[in-house]
């Protein structure tokens, strides 16, 4: 790995951690307000979950049909971005590895 690379490679782990953590939280809370169909997305602070999560809901739900009535496809999200998550920066993730030989060769 190159000089800097090396320098920038903890931001990049912290920075992609708390932006996959981040989805994961939106993408959880979109499956509870499944629960609540009253609910408008709207209105409130609920735009501030609805804004990041809906574009990528809406391309899912073209695909993965509702399941007895009920939108799965938030749950196929987080699925996903938690294996994301753990394949990345987890603690055996890759960057996490690349982290640590980093700080063991310095």
């Amino acid at each position: 790995m190159t000089p800097s690379l090396l320098q920038v490679l903890p931001v990049v782990h912290l920075v992609l951690g708390l932006l996959l953590a981040a989805l994961t939280l939106a993408f959880l809370l979109r499956i509870v307000l499944t629960w609540y169909p009253q609910v408008d997305l709207k209105q409130g602070a609920w735009p501030l979950i609805a804004w990041p999560t809906e574009p990528v809901l809406s391309l899912t739900r073209r695909v993965v049909a509702p399941i007895g009535g009920v939108d799965v496809t938030p749950v196929i999200w987080v699925g996903f971005l938690s294996l994301l998550r753990e394949l990345l920066v987890g603690q055996q993730g890759l960057l996490s590895q690349a982290l640590m030989r980093s700080q063991a060769i310095s």
